[in-house]
């Protein structure tokens, strides 16, 4: 069951479709990227999605019936402070249009049974940023969507890892729903470095070897999860950042479970 689920993307001007529900196992999760220069527009409708916009760099108004968001975002890439993010329910029609000197947006779409909160910005203001592990596996991780807003899946956040360093250390999963202990959700990871030649490693395993990958993740990569221990790192030299997109079927949060072989390094 060593199937690939490394996505490379050339970030074409426009929307660049990464991978859609029911492909790469991924059952909760549609991912994209939309990259738009000065003035140009995207129009597009959730339908029976729920989706929000992560804006990777540059601004962008999004406006749509009964909301006109005239000015989002701030930083100027992934590497200059938070993000603002859009929520947009299911069934909302929307258009983005870009500012001044472009911007680049990572598209989440799940799948919505239910009405959820409305048009919502996320600014940088409202996320909270923790610092998580020690020594060459410290990391950082800003947290726009948790399980407080109401969102039907998605749980969001970014992970800025210095040069060298792992994350996602010790190797956790989140595969079943055996709470207190671990929350069923698979995920999505998108990959950006500084300089852009950068580039990390990714693994994805299972215990049993049934699942047993080892990718090579650059600019504009993607991996998507839908189980097993999933631990990462960049190399020397390298700023590494990567998107986390989760998505629960049933419940929502930072609960993991870790490698029962490696557990022991806290």
């Amino acid at each position: 069951m060593n199937e690939n689920h490394l996505i490379h993307c050339p970030g074409n001007p426009g929307y660049n479709p990464i991978f859609a529900v029911g492909e790469h196992e991924m059952q909760l999760t549609t991912f994209g990227l939309l990259v738009l220069g000065a003035g140009e527009t995207y129009t597009a409708d959730t339908a029976g999605f729920e989706c929000a916009l992560v804006l990777l760099g540059g601004k962008c108004a999004v406006a749509g019936k009964d909301f006109n968001f005239a000015e989002v975002g701030r930083r100027k890439n992934v590497f200059d402070g938070a993000p603002h993010t859009v929520y947009l329910p299911r069934n909302t029609a929307y258009t983005v249009t870009a500012l001044d000197g472009g911007v680049e947006i990572a598209v989440n779409l799940s799948p919505a049974s239910r009405d959820t909160a409305r048009p919502t910005v996320i600014t940088p203001e409202m996320t909270r940023t923790i610092s998580i592990g020690r020594d060459n596996f410290t990391r950082a991780a800003t947290i726009m969507i948790d399980e407080k807003f109401d969102s039907e899946h998605f749980y969001i956040g970014e992970g800025l890892i210095p040069s060298g360093n792992w994350s996602g250390y010790p190797p956790h999963r989140h595969d079943v729903d055996n709470l207190p202990e671990e929350i069923d959700m698979e995920e999505t990871y998108f990959y950006r470095f500084d300089p852009e030649c950068g580039f990390g490693i990714q693994k994805v395993y299972t215990p049993d070897g049934r699942i047993d990958q080892t990718y090579t993740v650059k600019y504009n990569d993607t991996v998507a999860i839908k189980e097993g221990y999933h631990p990462l790192c960049g190399a020397p030299g390298y700023q590494m950042y990567y998107l986390w997109t989760m998505a629960g079927a049933v419940n929502r949060g930072l609960i993991s479970s870790k490698d029962p072989v490696h557990a022991w390094v806290k």
